[in-house]
């Protein structure tokens, strides 16, 4: 793949357990340390914060992270937990702040077992794809930890409060079919073509009309208000949108197409 640019670049460097890859718009992003089930170590949240950064203004049009191996993550490195000196200065902090700052929609594919941040930060991405032998779990608690990556409101708002605290309180595991049934995958796939299901939505997305895409993720991600207040939102962007030429153009190819049909 191609095109990438050079705080993306750096980041690839500084951390070889986070790929990153840049072709038409899409950004492959890799979780790439298979011998540890992709477990985050505080360098790959520092790679992937860098990643995410450079994405706001850029002409990335859809992010895609998938992993490498038999597991999607089996969530954070604990030793490297252990070995911090204060929580608030981790990377996994300021991954957590550009996660939800990015305009950039997410598409992940999750092909085995997702624990911890392995499947918050799901939570955070537009669509997932799952194959049957995706896996998905949250055991802070037991860790003596609590949720995050806002998990805490996000989870039970996805699957209910009482299966959200089962995962958090008991580790209990939701197999793929719960995940959809749930909501907290969006499609499921073969394991044959997980990936390729994924980077064909991810591809889609990146020809749509990028500021519509960003502006209708920001949308769906404000803090929650009244109907009539949302309602006002969205007449406020409407409006902004229908006066913008790619708006416009993409308008008048829908009527010219339609037009070749009659």
């Amino acid at each position: 793949m191609s095109t990438r640019n050079s705080d993306t670049e750096n980041a690839v460097k500084a951390c070889p357990d986070l790929r990153v890859e840049h072709d038409r718009g899409v950004c492959t992003i890799s979780l790439a340390r298979p011998a540890k089930k992709n477990a985050f170590t505080n360098a790959m949240y520092a790679s992937l914060a860098d990643t995410l950064e450079s994405l706001n203004g850029s002409d990335c049009k859809c992010v895609l992270i998938r992993a490498d191996g038999d597991a999607f993550s089996a969530g954070n490195d604990l030793n490297d937990f252990l070995s911090l000196e204060r929580f608030e200065d981790a990377p996994v902090v300021r991954m957590l702040a550009a996660l939800a700052d990015t305009d950039v929609p997410i598409v992940a594919a999750v092909g085995g077992a997702a624990v911890g941040i392995g499947t918050t930060i799901l939570l955070h991405c537009d669509l997932v794809f799952a194959s049957p032998e995706a896996r998905f779990a949250t055991p802070f608690v037991p860790l003596g930890l609590v949720p995050e990556a806002a998990s805490s409101r996000l989870l039970p708002e996805a699957l209910g409060y009482r299966r959200a605290m089962a995962m958090f309180l008991l580790g209990e595991f939701l197999a793929a079919e719960q995940a959809l049934a749930a909501g907290l995958v969006s499609h499921m796939s073969t394991r044959d073509t997980l990936e390729a299901d994924a980077l064909a939505a991810a591809d889609k997305i990146s020809l749509l009309p990028a500021n519509a895409v960003r502006a209708t993720r920001r949308l769906c991600r404000m803090a929650p208000a009244s109907i009539p207040d949302t309602i006002a939102r969205e007449i406020e962007v409407f409006a902004e949108r229908l006066q913008a030429p790619d708006t416009r153009q993409a308008i008048e190819s829908v009527l010219k197409a339609r037009s070749a049909k009659h």
